[in-house]
């Protein structure tokens, strides 16, 4: 009994000593569907499971191969040794296909836009720095069942406002969208959902979760969001001046989110609407009108805003290994 005793205790000593620390990357599959979210509905998000694979490590044969409609998954591995993809491009992305980073790649100046597509996934991707005259680092328009993981967003606040342009964009009506477990940083503009005051026609049927992500170090849109619908739960918000804006009649809800150094984490201009429970607003206040988007149309677990900050903090990001 005592050999026993002392062998378990060695065991558990030997979990505890060896348990892998928060903020590790962790095993994906080339094959995950979006488990999560508005991409969750209608269907399902796959993007290019059942297609080919291929790795790529230039723009040109990245350019090349998320074109068209058949199914296909691409791996973005970038040139060694430093793993990155240059260039002043946008790269549209075509439906049913699924773009995914190897850990420590990266895309430098270089965005993707997925339009009129649908069924679209790109993970563990990471753009930085991608100037205003060439577009948005991510953007989706007139799409649908569009799932974007674990993203590491980027610019820099050296330079004026305007001289990159957004994060994070979705607009001309597309549905189905899932942001989850993204870190957008250190930029001016992060993330505006609908394409303009006077687009309420298309947008207003835009359908957006953000979940799991943490924005930190920027100026505003986290997201700014017009006219459409958006479920925005467990993300963490730091060290940011506009956060959340809800506009012209958006319904939002709003959930055990947490707010840090955020000056303004819920607010509404032009007649925007919230329903916001649970979160913490770091000392600060919400004051966007209640609405009446009360339930999201799919199951999901919250996290307690205890739990959010080490969470997403750790796991949000560029955190993933294929």
């Amino acid at each position: 009994m005592q050999w026993f005793l002392s062998f378990f205790s060695f065991a558990v000593a030997f979990q505890v000593v060896f348990a892998a620390p928060a903020g590790l990357e962790r095993r994906a599959s080339a094959t995950d569907a979006a488990d999560v979210g508005f991409a969750t509905l209608n269907g399902g998000t796959t993007g290019g499971v059942g297609g080919t694979t291929t790795t790529v490590s230039t723009l040109a044969a990245l350019t090349a191969a998320v074109k068209g409609t058949s199914k296909k998954i691409v791996i973005v591995s970038g040139k060694h040794p430093l793993r990155t993809i240059t260039g002043n491009a946008v790269v549209s992305v075509g439906s049913n296909t699924s773009v995914l980073g190897k850990k420590g790649s990266s895309l430098v100046g270089v965005g993707l836009r997925v339009k009129d597509a649908s069924n679209v996934i790109v993970r563990n991707i990471r753009v930085s720095k991608v100037l205003a005259s060439t577009g948005d680092a991510i953007a989706v328009q007139k799409s649908s069942r569009v799932w974007l993981d674990h993203l590491d967003l980027s610019s820099d606040r050296d330079h004026d406002k305007d001289f990159y342009d957004g994060l994070l964009d979705i607009t001309h009506g597309s549905t189905g969208v899932t942001v989850s477990w993204s870190k957008l940083h250190d930029h001016f503009k992060a993330s505006l959902v609908g394409h303009s005051d006077n687009n309420k026609a298309e947008d207003t049927k835009i359908t957006v979760t953000y979940a799991n992500n943490h924005f930190v170090n920027l100026n505003s849109r986290l997201p700014s969001f017009r006219f459409g619908r958006g479920h925005i739960f467990n993300n963490l918000f730091q060290n940011s001046n506009d956060g959340i804006n809800t506009r012209l009649g958006a319904q939002l809800l709003v959930e055990n989110n947490v707010f840090a150094r955020t000056k303004k984490p819920i607010f509404s201009t032009d007649g925007g609407f919230a329903v916001a429970r649970g979160n913490d607003l770091g000392g600060a206040t919400n004051t966007a009108p209640n609405g009446s988007f009360t339930s999201a149309p799919y199951s999901y677990t919250l996290s307690s805003v205890a739990q959010v900050k080490s969470a997403v903090a750790a796991g949000a990001g560029q955190t993933l290994s294929f």
